[in-house]
């Protein structure tokens, strides 16, 4: 199993591309994305970033690509300094399209989460992450990857958007997989513990399975280790238990459910490994914050929003 993939795919990520578009020096393109995960690859000279979570503008030169992890409104510009433009929507038709010949040029994307995950891993995710593009080969995969993105989006042929999507996934996994080799290196957390081959294993085990009604020496032994020995190696590497991190999983695959289905809570309950729908119910309130009714009807209550993704 993937389990990067798997971890996406549980949280409900859905993709949107907000296409090629020119940056001309007099005006600001706004981004509504406090939903989001968003992805910016400049092609053409230089774009600079404003948000509320940088303490100064992000200049992002041509091949350069940032991913904002913590959604939030954030503003591009050529221009370091916001003052005096006027600023425009993403998705406005005013803003001109990349055919226009500006000096800036950038491809943005938005990967949105509409319910906050609970899994760890997006935590760990820092609020800006710039791949430049001096830090990869011109001719490595991400690099060629996003060459083709360019070309497919000013060439506008028959299956176009298909590639077009396809592509961004790869930026975007790519970003995320350089994110998570960086955050394993330094402390304790989803991406440290992955490296553990036999803690990974642990993690795939309940992945597969989160209803399965996993103990502590049942891990142990599928992973090849003592109960103890999971026990210290899964506390040093994840910071956690493994016993509360399937009760993590089963949560996160609660909110899909939820979300994506009719399906009575009892039911719901049962698909997550709980025997009754009152324990369920106690335990995804603690986590998520509210309980799995409320969740759902603010879930229905918020399908019309005009910003929420349909499915990718």
């Amino acid at each position: 199993m993937d389990l990067l993939t798997d971890v996406l795919h549980e949280a409900g990520l859905r993709r949107r591309v907000l296409s090629l578009r020119e940056l001309p020096d007099g005006v600001a393109m706004r981004f509504p994305c406090d939903k989001s995960i968003g992805l910016h690859l400049v092609v053409k000279g230089t774009v600079h970033v404003h948000a509320p979570t940088l303490d100064a503008p992000l200049a992002l030169h041509r091949g350069d690509i940032a991913l904002m992890a913590r959604g939030c409104v954030h503003t591009l510009s050529a221009s370091p300094t916001l003052a005096g433009l006027p600023m425009l929507l993403v998705g406005d038709a005013a803003v001109p399209t990349a055919a226009d010949g500006g000096a800036n040029a950038v491809i943005s994307g938005a990967f949105q989460l509409w319910n906050t995950p609970v899994h760890p891993f997006f935590a760990e995710l820092p609020d800006w992450f710039v791949l430049t593009a001096a830090q990869r080969p011109q001719l490595g995969a991400l690099a060629l990857t996003s060459g083709l993105i360019e070309e497919e989006l000013r060439r506008d042929e028959p299956g176009s958007a298909s590639i077009v999507n396809a592509l961004l996934d790869v930026v975007f996994t790519y970003a995320l997989r350089q994110i998570a080799a960086e955050q394993g290196e330094s402390h304790p957390g989803w991406s440290h513990a992955v490296r553990d081959a036999q803690v990974r294993q642990a993690l795939k085990l309940m992945h597969e399975d989160c209803a399965h009604a996993w103990t502590l020496e049942a891990l142990a032994r599928r992973a090849g280790l003592s109960r103890t020995a999971l026990a210290e190696r899964f506390r040093d590497t994840m910071g956690d238990t493994p016993l509360n991190h399937l009760r993590t999983l089963r949560m996160q695959r609660a909110m899909k459910l939820l979300v994506e289905g009719s399906q009575p809570l009892e039911a719901v309950a049962t698909a997550v490994g709980y025997q009754a729908a009152f324990s369920f119910s106690k335990v995804f309130k603690r986590v998520v914050g509210v309980s799995p009714k409320a969740f759902r009807q603010r879930d229905a209550a918020e399908r019309s929003n005009p910003w929420r993704f349909g499915q990718a």
